[in-house]
């Protein structure tokens, strides 16, 4: 019962402070609902892009990887970091100038209308197929399993499950719909204080309980008993090949952080460049220490429970169960909660603005006021929100979802990257060229990794087995040789298709130049650190890597 009072006592001060917060706000507007007015500031940037970024599938999926294969797994964190810097010295200063409120608008500037609409589909397509629906499955066996629910309410396991997914769909609904991006990113910050602190609780607790309550004796307990784990560069076979950090790996975090309109959303609602710098370095920097939520507690559980558990996956919940004093419980359930509400509303705010600024506006009612493209795009969001709630159950594995995750986003995250750069970098690549660049990225992928990669993988491991192996590490040393890994296709399809639009510009070019305007919608000052922070930023990850290299 503390366990729950706790849990429902910090949910409704955050819904109270970011209800207090966002009454100033005009959300009629469109810059006042989908992009917080304009106004948002360094610290609730960052506060909102980390918190964004966490749920429970990466949680529990990320700890898991960290589990089976150690250390090697962190570059989906620390290379954020880099992206991040990326992101602030190169593209932010570019989208504040042209007043940008979605990623597709400045495709319409750069190529054509019919660009920005196939992209602005293709981010709505993964956010309802996949994006939302997972986000909403694994938070709620999370949370059902914490408060062990189905007891609690004295239903099935499946019951409760629906009830969960339902629960957090409603209140995450809430917030990003009726609440505009103000009420997401105030809320996001508060909760990310919380999640840092409950976080970290988890392997304070898991180092002093193999460490007989020292923290660094359970620390030196840990590296010396499994040395090989902490090999930042890590084994042939794993999650993680070190070679991926070198090709697919960095443009999969710079679509992630750079051009992903869940994510850069906050940024493009900086109230001018500087702010909106500082908040992607504080973010990058910070994203440094998370392998210390994110994978060290999967490490700690591969020793508690000696390698034995029947999932990897099991990692993070049974680690929590076996270590963290009861009484916080409650509240470490409600900073989860929190984590999970942030994904599902930044994911559904995102949807709505693409969908009421590139596609309502754009092709339905050209003449609406802004009024009333906030209006439609709410009810666009509860639509949205409803069919991620239906499709939600029918989800299984949901802990296997992790890397799963990364690789269906390939299906559009590496096309939309290829044009974005070739758009900023480029003056004279016309419209088609960015047309056939995204389509085919998007086909060439789905061959690659959904019809190809299964066919030989599956001939590969018939003639292994019939060759006498049975051992499991084997066969999937045979299935990891197979096939490249898919963030080096990812490389290989990003340079083919610049190479693509490159060729057509040559030879079919835009009949004048690209020229950026400037909008003048925010100062677009820089930072004046911003270039001494990102090396420093980008040289304790270069640090890091060394340091822990075997």
């Amino acid at each position: 019962m503390l366990g729950i009072l706790s849990f429902v006592g910090f949910t409704v001060l955050v819904a109270v402070i970011a209800y207090l917060a966002t009454r100033s706000t005009n959300e009629k507007s469109s810059d006042g609902y989908f992009l917080g007015g304009r106004s948002l500031t360094a610290g609730v940037i960052a506060g909102s892009l980390l918190l964004t970024n966490l749920s429970t599938e990466q949680i529990v999926g990320l700890n898991g990887s960290a589990y089976k294969d150690g250390l090697s797994v962190m570059a989906w964190e620390t290379l954020a970091a880099i992206a991040m810097v990326v992101t602030a010295v190169f593209l932010l200063p570019r989208y504040l100038k042209s007043g940008l409120t979605t990623i597709p608008q400045f495709l319409a500037d750069r190529f054509d209308v019919a660009t920005k609409t196939i992209t602005s589909g293709l981010f709505l397509t993964g956010y309802v197929v996949v994006l939302l629906p997972v986000i909403l499955y694994s938070g709620s066996v999370a949370i059902s399993g914490m408060f062990d629910v189905p007891e609690l309410l004295d239903v099935s396991d499946k019951t409760a499950l629906v009830i969960c997914i339902w629960g957090i769909g409603i209140i995450g609904s809430i917030y990003a719909v009726f609440g505009g991006l103000k009420a997401v990113v105030v809320s996001d910050s508060i909760n990310a204080i919380g999640l840092m602190i409950g976080g970290i609780l988890i392997p304070v607790f898991g180092l002093m309980a193999i460490g007989d309550g020292s923290v660094f004796d359970g620390l030196d307990t840990l590296m010396s008993t499994n040395p090989e784990r902490f090999d930042s560069t890590g084994n042939h076979g794993q999650e993680v090949p070190f070679s991926t950090i070198f090709t697919g790996m960095m443009l999969v975090q710079l679509f992630y952080w750079g051009t992903n309109q869940q994510i850069i959303q906050r940024a493009l609602g900086a109230k001018n460049l500087a702010e909106g710098q500082k908040g992607l370095l504080l973010a990058s920097f910070l994203k440094i220490l998370g392998p210390l939520i994110l994978v060290l507690p999967g490490m700690i559980a591969y020793h508690y429970f000696e390698g034995g558990l029947a999932s990897s996956d099991l990692a993070y919940p049974e680690l929590v169960r076996a270590v963290l004093p009861k009484p916080l419980i409650g509240f470490f359930a409600a900073v989860l909660f929190g984590a999970i509400l942030s994904s599902f509303n930044s994911v559904l705010n995102s949807s709505v603005t693409l969908f009421g600024i590139d596609i309502y506006k754009q092709h339905i009612n050209q003449e609406a006021s802004e009024t009333t493209v906030v209006k439609y795009g709410k009810i666009f969001g509860v639509c949205l929100a409803l069919g991620a709630m239906f499709i939600a159950p029918m989800i299984a594995n949901a802990g296997s979802l992790f890397n799963y995750l990364q690789e269906i986003n390939g299906i559009y995250s590496i096309p939309i990257l290829t044009i974005i750069v070739v758009g900023y970098l480029t003056k004279r690549v016309p419209a088609i060229a960015a047309k056939i660049g995204i389509l085919s990225g998007s086909i060439l992928y789905i061959t690659s990794q959904f019809i190809m990669k299964p066919n030989l993988v599956n001939s590969a491991l018939d003639q292994a087995k019939a060759s006498g192996i049975t051992d499991e590490a084997a066969l999937k040393l045979v299935e990891a040789d197979a096939y490249p890994h898919f963030l080096h296709v990812n490389m290989i399809l990003f340079l083919l298709n610049i190479g693509i639009m490159l060729l057509i510009g040559k030879f079919y070019p835009r009949a004048t130049p690209y020229v950026q305007e400037y909008t003048k919608q925010v100062s677009i000052e820089p930072y004046k650190y911003v270039k001494q922070v990102g090396i420093a930023i980008s040289v304790i990850v270069i640090g890091i890597y060394i340091y822990f290299a075997k």
